[in-house]
This record gives C-alpha cells, sequence and structure tokens, in this order.
C-alpha cells in the first residue's frame, strides 16, 4: 500500500511541475489532462502528508522516552503517543478506503427508468411513488430532475417514467437503485383490506458523452408523432413526440415532454446514448469476467432489491438485510442512510477482495 502511496506522491509532484510548464500550458489538451489527474490524486497526496508527518511525530514522541524526564513529562508523553497512534490508526483506515478503485462513471449525470411491473395500477401508483422519491432525494441533494418521458394512467401512476438528473455525484449514489422493488400495502380500491404486492422496476444509467458513445445517423430510425396524455388520447395536434430507434442494438427511445420536435429529439438523444453506452459497458463487462458479482448484487433489473411495507411502516434493503421503520420519511426522499449502508457495504467488499488478492 505505501508503495502505491510514494508512486502517487511522486507522480503528484511531477505533475505541479508540468503544469508550470510554458510548453503544457500552451498546449489545452495536455494542461486539461494534467490538471484532472493533478486534481485526482490531490486529496489522497493530502492525507498521506498527513499520515507521514504523524509517523514522524510519533518517532520523536517515542524518542523523548530515552531522555531522562521525570514522571509528569512521561505521562505527558505516554499520552501524546497514545493520541498519535489513533491518528495513524484512523489515517491508514482512510488511506486504504480511498486506494479503492473509483467506479469512473460517479461523477456523471444519471438516466432514471422507473416502469410498472406487476400488480396494475398498483404497481403504476408505486412507479409514481419510487419517482417522487428520487425527485425529493435529488433536491435535497442540490440536483436537477428533468422528465424526458412520461406514460401515465388515468389515477395518477406511471406505467413508465423516464428522467434525467444532474448534479456532482448523482450516479455514485443512485447506481445502487438498480433492480426491482416491491410494495406491499392495501390498495385504496380494495374493500376488504387486503394487502396488495406490486413491483416496479428502476434502473439507472450513467448519461454517456457524445466522445464515448458514436451514434451514425444512418443507425437512427426516427419516427414523429402527437403527444399523447393517459389513456392514450392526444393532448397535442403536432406531430412534436419523438422515437428513436438504434438499428444495431435495437433500443428504442421516446420523448413527448417538449412542445418543440427539436428538444424532445435533443433529450431522446441523450437517453439513447446513456442506454447504447450501458450496453456495450455490461457486454464488455461480461467478456472480462462473466462470474464477477457486484459488492451489492448484480444491479440486474430482474433483481428484488428492496421492500416497502405500509402495515408496518418498514422499508428493507436484501442485499445488505437493513430495515429502517421510516417508510414514511424514506417515500419524502430520506434515502440517505440506505445508501450510505449500501457505500461502505461495497467498500468493505472491495477491501477483503483487495487483501486477498
Amino acid at each position: 500500500m505505501f508503495e502505491r502511496l510514494q508512486s502517487m506522491e511522486e507522480r503528484y509532484e511531477k505533475l505541479n511541475q508540468l503544469l508550470a510548464d510554458p510548453v503544457v500550458i500552451g498546449d489545452p489538451a495536455k494542461l486539461r489532462k494534467y490538471s484532472k489527474e493533478q486534481s485526482d490524486l490531490q486529496e489522497i497526496v493530502t492525507v498521506y502528508h498527513k499520515y507521514k508527518n504523524i509517523i514522524s511525530e510519533l518517532a520523536d514522541a517515542r524518542s523523548m522516552l530515552e531522555e531522562q524526564l521525570d514522571e509528569s513529562m512521561k505521562a505527558m508523553v505516554h499520552d501524546e503517543i497514545n493520541r498519535l497512534e489513533q491518528d495513524q490508526a484512523h489515517l491508514e483506515e482512510e488511506l486504504k478506503q480511498m486506494l479503492i478503485p473509483k467506479d469512473p462513471n460517479d461523477d456523471r449525470n444519471v438516466i432514471l427508468e422507473i416502469r410498472a411491473a406487476a400488480g396494475g395500477d398498483e404497481a403504476a401508483l408505486f412507479a409514481g411513488d419510487l419517482f417522487r422519491m428520487y425527485s425529493r432525494y435529488a433536491e435535497q441533494q442540490g440536483w436537477k430532475t428533468e422528465v424526458i418521458d412520461a406514460s401515465s394512467n388515468e389515477i395518477g401512476g406511471y406505467k413508465e417514467i423516464v428522467c434525467m438528473i444532474s448534479g456532482k455525484g448523482a450516479f455514485s449514489k443512485l447506481k445502487y437503485e438498480n433492480g426491482a422493488q416491491r410494495v406491499q400495502r392495501v390498495p385504496e380500491t380494495e374493500s376488504g383490506g387486503r394487502i396488495h404486492t406490486s413491483t416496479a422496476t428502476v434502473a439507472v444509467l450513467p448519461e454517456a458523452q457524445e466522445v464515448e458513445v458514436e451514434l451514425n445517423d444512418k443507425d437512427i430510425r426516427v419516427d414523429r408523432f402527437a403527444s399523447s396524455g393517459p389513456g392514450g388520447q392526444s393532448v397535442n395536434t403536432t406531430m412534436s413526440a419523438i422515437r428513436l430507434t438504434h438499428i444495431p442494438t435495437g433500443i428504442v427511445v421516446s420523448c413527448q415532454e417538449e412542445r418543440s420536435q427539436i428538444k424532445n429529439k435533443e433529450k431522446a438523444m441523450k437517453v439513447l446514448r446513456a442506454r447504447v453506452y450501458d450496453k456495450y459497458q455490461k457486454e464488455a463487462q461480461a467478456k472480462y469476467d462473466s462470474t464477477r458479482r457486484s459488492a451489492v448484487g448484480t444491479g440486474d433489473r430482474s433483481e428484488r432489491i428492496r421492500t416497502y411495507n405500509f402495515s408496518q411502516n418498514r422499508v428493507t434493503d436484501h442485499r445488505i438485510g437493513l430495515t429502517i421503520h421510516q417508510l414514511d420519511q424514506v417515500l419524502n426522499g430520506k434515502l440517505d442512510d440506505i445508501i450510505h449502508a449500501l457505500i461502505l457495504n461495497e467498500q468493505e467488499k472491495k477491501m477483503e477482495q483487495a487483501d486477498a488478492g
């Protein structure tokens, strides 16, 4: 571990020199590349400097014990050594976590797709609950939510809703929401008071940049149609809605939220690019290691990850066995406790894998 840290420190110092070089300053591409690399290293190098200072202070404190000291001074030195040893252990743990490879998608915006699954109208209502939950969570994080496409039903739910969530670190937190989620509650239409179980699926895709996914016009079929509202009735007499079909993969994306055909096409292209990027990423990962499983599950949309039980005011995340009896607060966007626990679980698994390797 310390060899890697030393190497990082040396690279960081080298980058500082490069960024002061007039040749690099005059080359925008190199300047961006080196600036990003330096920024990525800065945090861990700063903590490593703190760690090395602690080690130096510990050595000085221990050497003082070899001198002729009175009892009160010895006690003070021992106290200082204990404090420094605690700081050393804390910083070592922090450095271990910082050395865990980061997901390159963590800083990206998110394409969030929620679809009603089993349960008919009740599943559509649950999909609406999930959308409001994620919207409120995004608002609490200071992120922006923008609906790209939605297919609603007559009672206020969604058969499907697709949105963009933009903000620093959006994917790093929302990526754990991939999977099937279920609700257990008594529907308003149920006269007998029986609890029904309904499900909705959630897909979280990192937004892809144009340079990462090349979408050729000849590979995309564009269909234009009139927007529709709940139940399929027309809400717009102009042909402003857009459907894009990526012929090589068969991926289809629709957008009808804007009155402008151009804006709808721009939004649809963002979703299409994200879905194609996600497909290619998963195919590449499967080739690399078909047996690998991530720390918190496969992330497959068919995997049931969470249950919301209304009668018990309970939310259970099945991947880590976490149960919280604050369902009302969770549905109001208070997801921090669940997501933090999932992040810690993933970090622990990765650290175990690193130690085993």
